[in-house]
């Protein structure tokens, strides 16, 4: 009796000083690389030679497509995937920071490390994942490189201003770094982001030559990504999400068509004269807070002004867009037909291609693509709203998810049968700041402690 009292003691201490991960998993789930390439559309693998991505079709799951949020811009599709918000309720609802009392403009890459702009109350993934003891790193990925109510990403790169997007040596030496993080490191979750296809797609345009040759490059990258997985042993244990933020159309051109009518809203009404505060010239969304009394003034003018623009008051804007809610949404929102950019006095030219328009155009969606252990194989997904990811990717590694506007049902039909008997779902986290020293996980350890002194009591006394 006394033997087996200790061998039980034994048994309980020693699996507390198991290192938790050992063998690449916690918890018995597999780690996560969600992956996302910026301006992927959802159909630009179907008109070039993709020999990678067909083999996931077969490997793993592709959706039709996915839906951004209705800002199709980089960082506020990027945030509403990493935290399963709307936008409305995350507030990142352009790529610039903006004030639009003082007036302040900041582009988007200097955006990167201002936590203003981004911690305004949802956490994103990484940090709902760190504070349930998961060990997370942003490469990148916008949003990873600031800090949410104080708490930073366990690593986070940012790109640097004027980096080049399109270098395929540098990727893969990313991708041999993501590798090591998880190899050499143990950590479970990683977002990995790439500039292209955007780049190419605003310079060149969506149905040219070099975009397909960045195709190209990013199928050989999956490659190369594979061949690495299986280099550092990871096959069996790495789950991959591969996705984007919107898509990309060709622009309406008056250089290229005289008979194009373009977007110039200065024709219409004057901006210095009724405009406190604008953000035009970016796209197919705009936003205008008229001077102070005149907003009725400023809609009656530019409300059926053009044929392809479309201008709703705030309190208007259809509740499906999930956007009227945030009080960084100013007092009018612009909206332009596909390929009509909003420009303010003149029109730039500078893209030929671009995106922001309306999130139900086929040219807005993007891409989903997803393998590894717990995604089945050959599996078509019907098309959901990229909100739906974050979902998903809690339920693959097991974090109770913070507060979130996505649901399961769209996307768990993609995992192998028996994930959801194995790893049933769980409930909403409650907690938004980590565990104190002292909190619930030395308290759990005191009473292992505790009974195990007990045990060895016991025995002694028989």
């Amino acid at each position: 009796m006394k033997s087996g009292l200790i061998l039980v003691a034994c048994i309980l201490l020693g699996a507390e000083s198991r290192p938790l991960g050992q063998g690449g998993r916690k918890g018995g789930f597999n780690k996560l690389l969600l992956i996302s390439f910026d301006g992927f559309r959802w159909d630009y693998d179907q008109d070039v030679e993709t020999p990678h991505f067909d083999d996931l079709v077969k490997e793993g799951v592709k959706a039709k497509y996915i839906t951004p949020p209705m800002i199709t811009m980089t960082s506020p599709s990027h945030f509403t995937t990493i935290t399963g918000r709307w936008i409305e309720d995350h507030g990142v609802v352009h790529n610039m920071l903006f004030n639009a009392t003082t007036l302040l403009k900041i582009t988007h890459k200097k955006t990167m490390t201002r936590s203003e702009w981004w911690d305004n109350g949802p956490l994103p993934l990484w940090i709902t994942a760190q504070n349930q003891g998961l060990k997370t790193a942003s490469f990148y990925y916008p949003g990873g490189g600031v800090k949410y109510s104080g708490q930073a990403v366990d690593r986070a790169f940012v790109e640097s201003y004027g980096q080049p997007d399109d270098n395929e040596t540098e990727w893969r030496q990313n991708i041999d770094a993501v590798m090591g993080w998880y190899t050499k490191e143990d950590f479970d979750f990683v977002t990995l982001y790439f500039g292209e296809p955007d780049n190419v797609g605003h310079a060149k345009g969506p149905d040219t030559a070099d975009r397909k040759n960045i195709i190209k490059m990013i199928d050989r990258t999956l490659g190369y990504l594979r061949e690495a997985m299986a280099k550092h042993h990871l096959t069996d244990s790495l789950n991959v999400i591969i996705t984007s933020d919107h898509g990309m159309t060709t622009m309406k051109n008056q250089n290229l068509d005289p008979s194009i009518d373009e977007i110039v809203i200065s024709k219409y009404m004057s901006i210095l004269g009724l405009v406190h505060f604008e953000l035009l010239d970016y796209g197919g969304f705009a936003m205008i807070r008229p001077r102070p009394g005149k907003t009725q003034e400023v809609y009656d003018l530019l409300n059926n002004a053009h044929p392809n623009l479309t201008v709703y008051k705030k309190e208007e804007v259809p509740a499906n867009f999930h956007i009227a809610k945030n009080d960084r949404i100013q007092d009018l929102v612009l909206v332009g037909d596909l390929g009509y950019n909003l420009n303010s006095r003149i029109p730039l030219h500078v893209n030929k291609g671009d995106h922001g328009f309306h999130n139900q155009e086929m040219d807005m969606k993007m891409i989903f693509r997803a393998f590894g252990p717990d995604f089945k194989k050959n599996y078509l997904a019907e098309p959901f709203d990229s909100v739906h990811t974050y979902a998903l990717m809690c339920k693959l590694m097991g974090v109770a998810p913070a507060p979130n506007n996505g649901s399961l049902v769209h996307t768990e039909g993609m995992l192998v049968d028996d994930f959801n008997v194995i790893h049933p779902t769980p409930g909403p986290v409650v907690p938004t700041t980590p565990t104190p020293p002292g909190g619930h996980g030395e308290k759990n350890q005191m009473s292992l402690v505790l009974l195990i002194v007990l045990i060895l009591t016991m025995s002694c006394l028989i």
